[in-house]
């Protein structure tokens, strides 16, 4: 009966053991194969803000001044970049809801935003304009009063509206739609006068559909910049790398190659 109990023990014993080994052996394999994989972090953009975010027709990618920050940043800080992509007035409470982990989105540093998110450093400042048909009455700033503007939801463009009208042009309306090539388009059907965009976004449709436009001479836009989560500490991994890109050229070098060009 001893030798029974012995014989028994000893197997338990021994199975416990070789299940101890194999445990550690795999933990040793995942844990090599970790070392390897890097950290994803996924981005919040609204791919309809050329030059800035786009989706290219040919290929299905996303392109533009903006991804090509996200990709460069994203790379010299070691993470692999995830890009989600939905309309712009839903990116804050996305981040905010841990969906995303930071927003790169032509997106203003404006004091009402700076409420609910943290800002990187700037790194693009453009200001806005009015885009009109060429045949348009409305040559002037003066010339809107009365009539209809379109904006994106959620943009800087329409909060600024709101303030024309508030102290400058009484008689204005709006009609807001959540991506800028529909309002391009909202313009051309005759549906609105003229449309409230950020400068360089403004000065390629001008350019690549024949319309006209002119500055907004009301205010200076705060400039673009990275948000995140309140508090996270991204922002100062980020910042350290707008400063040596800025340093180095390399943010120039996208400016020109996005924006000037």
């Amino acid at each position: 009966m001893k030798k029974f109990l012995l014989v028994t023990l000893f197997t338990i014993l021994s199975i416990a053991f070789l299940a101890a080994c194999g445990t550690s052996d795999d933990n040793a394999t995942g844990s090599e194969e970790g070392k390897d994989e890097k950290k994803v972090l996924t981005m919040g953009t609204s791919a309809d803000f050329p030059p800035f975010e786009t989706i290219d027709a040919a290929t299905g990618e996303y392109v533009g001044f903006d991804i090509d920050l996200a990709n460069a940043i994203a790379d010299k800080l070691g993470y692999e970049l995830k890009i989600e992509n939905m309309d712009f007035g839903g990116l804050i409470s996305a981040l905010q809801s841990e969906r995303l982990d930071f927003i790169i989105s032509g997106m203003s540093a404006t004091e009402e935003r700076k409420k609910n998110v943290d800002f990187s450093n700037e790194y693009h400042k453009s200001g806005e304009m009015f885009v009109t048909l060429k045949d348009s009455d409305i040559k002037a700033f003066e010339d809107l009063d009365g009539k209809t503007i379109g904006v994106q939801l959620g943009t800087i463009q329409e909060e600024g509206a709101k303030k024309i009208k508030e102290e400058t042009l009484k008689n204005i309306e709006f009609s807001a739609l959540n991506k800028a090539p529909e309002l391009i388009q909202e313009l051309k059907a005759g549906r609105i006068d003229a449309v409230y965009l950020d400068k360089t976004v403004a000065v390629g449709f001008i350019e690549e559909l024949d319309l006209a436009g002119f500055d907004d001479p009301t205010e200076a836009s705060p400039g673009m910049a990275i948000a995140f989560a309140k508090g996270d500490a991204l922002v100062d991994e980020f910042n350290k790398v707008l400063e040596e890109m800025k340093e180095n050229g390399e943010l120039e070098k996208l400016q020109k190659q996005w924006i000037e060009e």
